[in-house]
């Protein structure tokens, strides 16, 4: 009972130390705005209230529990394995101690690898590819189809039927809907979408495997195209297009932007970072002008609405009636016989009722004329707009893409038409303005803390020393295993951060309690300090280690989002801990130093001002 007391009492400001700080991390996830806000703010509040709770249990529950657990040393039965482990922690305690006792005698050499290290931190993080949310394999599979301009229905529907026959071979597919013509989002009418339910993911290959495949499938299918896509996890605005990520230009002079708009998709095209360009623009629609002749048309007793009317009539949708059966009802749609539908030369046939009463052929009353147009005329905001949407190429992360689009787009097109990611892309730039300065505020927050509760300015940054260490591991192992530093990743190193600091708060606090109740030297203090706190160091870094492992072995459904944490909580951690054991001390002894040298000469200098003059 003695010992947890004593126990308890010598670690407790250490474990509020690293339980407030820690929580302090997340403090700042809690007032990010935007998308980025909505998707981590429940994420901070359960990791910090978890870390304040069992900082709690850890003063409370565990001291009672070792109370009654551990039993002391000569009544301890020991097997095979504590003997073999704690023979190797000797050793390692052994090696540690030669180490440590080098790195005092050889500090310059010491802070000139802490200094090297920071500046390839920022290098590293400059250079590594940026992302925004991974893909996931979800087991879904997106086929959007594009016929030619022009196309009929029917051709449409029969090149549908092909797409889907040869979809339905794959033996990675287990249920798969069909659909041509306009659809909800899609409004053109030679498009039409595939949507695939795959089989479990231990009886196929990965998504993108299958995709690859069945481009190589549909892709002797003459008269249409197929764009496949992995729907995201999360889809964030933007429209339902042909490609994942979307660029929109808008333009008060339509004929401008009708203009320009090919050239960006053809340049866009030629790059080799994006892949599956399309756009929404559509001109070489076949079209069949009909110019009314208001005047004839009023003399017969018509107006330019009876006439619009008729033409609807004709070929258009229109209900006319509904006939209700027992179990089922029929809509009744007026329209000419099919096969006048799709000849333009069937008009001058349409007959038009006068006010009279009288039939008139539609061909005295208009102009016919034919030639091409668009298919729809797309808006954002009021305003004409085009939509380019494109895929990344493999091995191309999203802020590589995105940064070649806009640099084509800028040489491309006029300085007058103004370009807007949307969607996806666009929840990705606005997160790239914000991660840096959310970083910076998670440090200045655990420095903030740490210097109330150390009263200090000086030993928080001894503290915060292994941060650079932490931060080069995590985007190292990011590198060596192809990732990209996605805003998952980037809530593993803020993560990250509060883990890392822990091991200079156990070295520092019990080297101040050393100076303060034994008068040691700076040196010996620090010294003393890494030996005992060698082992719980080491324990607790074991611990969050394999408490992470899984989550970077990417094992379970959906891993492929979750995997960059992983990786770069597990990769900071290891790099970090080799390195900081022998770093922070030496910041100690530095920082030690220039406290006490601004002991002695800020007095002196209070005390050489000259003091006031009575009056």
């Amino acid at each position: 009972m003695q010992a947890a007391i004593d126990g308890a009492r010598e670690i407790g400001f250490t474990v509020v130390s690293m339980t407030i700080s820690l929580s302090a991390v997340f403090i700042p996830i809690l007032f990010m705005g935007g998308i980025m806000g909505r998707l981590f703010h429940e994420f901070a509040v359960v990791i910090g209230v978890a870390v304040l709770i069992s900082g709690f249990i850890s003063l409370s529950l565990t001291p009672m529990l070792s109370s009654r657990f551990l039993k002391p040393e000569s009544e301890a039965q020991h097997g095979r394995f504590y003997r073999i482990t704690e023979h190797w922690f000797d050793r390692s305690l052994a090696w540690y101690d030669a180490g440590l006792t080098w790195s005092l005698k050889h500090r310059p050499s010491i802070m000139l690898l802490t200094v090297l290290m920071m500046a390839a931190t920022v290098a590293l993080f400059v250079w590594i590819p940026k992302g925004f949310i991974p893909d996931q394999d979800t087991g879904q599979c997106l086929g959007f189809t594009e016929g030619q301009e022009g196309i009929g229905f029917d051709a449409l529907v029969a090149h549908q039927q092909e797409i889907a026959a040869l979809v339905a071979t794959d033996p990675a597919v287990d249920a798969f809907m069909s659909s041509a013509g306009s659809r909800g989002t899609i409004t053109g009418n030679n498009q039409g979408i595939v949507f695939m339910r795959l089989k479990p993911r231990e009886e196929r290959e990965p998504v993108g495997v299958v995709m690859a495949r069945l481009r190589q499938k549909v892709a002797p299918v003459a008269g249409m195209r197929v764009y496949f896509q992995n729907p995201p996890a999360i889809r964030l605005g933007g429209r339902l297009t042909k490609s994942q990520y979307q660029l929109t230009l808008q333009s008060t002079d339509i004929d401008s932007l009708y203009q320009n708009a090919p050239k960006l998709e053809a340049a866009l095209k030629e790059l080799p970072e994006v892949r599956d360009v399309t756009t929404d623009l559509l001109l070489r629609n076949p079209q069949v002008r009909l110019a009314i002749d208001r005047d004839k048309a009023a003399a017969l007793g018509l107006t330019a609405d009876q006439i619009d009317d008729a033409l609807y009539t004709a070929y258009g949708f229109r209900q006319v009636s509904t006939i209700y059966a027992s179990n089922a009802s029929y809509q009744v749609i007026l329209e000419v016989d099919r096969q006048y539908q799709n000849d333009p030369s069937a008009l001058p046939l349409l007959y038009i009722r006068s006010g009279r009463g009288g039939l008139i052929p539609l061909e005295t009353l208009v102009a016919t004329t034919t030639g091409v147009g668009p298919l729809t005329v797309s808006h954002s905001g009021q305003l004409p707009s085009v939509t380019v949407s494109f895929d990344l190429a493999s091995g191309v992360s999203l802020g590589q893409g995105v940064a070649a689009v806009q640099r084509t787009a800028r040489r491309v097109l006029p300085a007058s038409m103004s370009t807007a990611f949307q969607g996806t892309a666009q929840a990705f730039e606005a997160s790239q303005q914000g991660l840096g300065i959310l970083l910076l505020i998670a440090v200045l927050f655990i420095y903030v803390v740490l210097g109330i509760l150390y009263e200090s300015f000086i030993h928080p940054l001894t503290i915060l020393s292994a941060l650079p260490f932490a931060g080069f591991g995590a985007l190292l192992t990011l590198i060596v295993f192809g990732k990209d530093l996605s805003v998952i990743a980037f809530v593993g190193v803020i993560l990250l951060v509060g883990l890392v600091k822990k091991n200079g708060i156990m070295m520092v606090d019990f080297a101040i309690e050393a100076r303060r109740t034994e008068g040691k030297d700076a040196f010996r203090a620090i010294h003393d300090a890494c030996l005992v706190r060698f082992r719980p160091i080491m324990m607790t870094t074991m611990a969050a280690l394999l408490g992470t492992l899984p989550i970077a072995l990417g094992l379970g459904a959906g891993a492929e989002a979750r995997q960059p944490l992983g990786l770069a909580v597990v990769g900071g951690l290891l790099f970090s801990q080799m390195l900081t054991l022998f770093v922070t001390p030496v910041v100690y002894t530095y920082m030690d130093g220039f406290e006490a040298w601004t002991r002695r000469v800020l007095p002196r200098e209070r005390s050489g001002k000259a003091a006031p003059q009575p009056t």
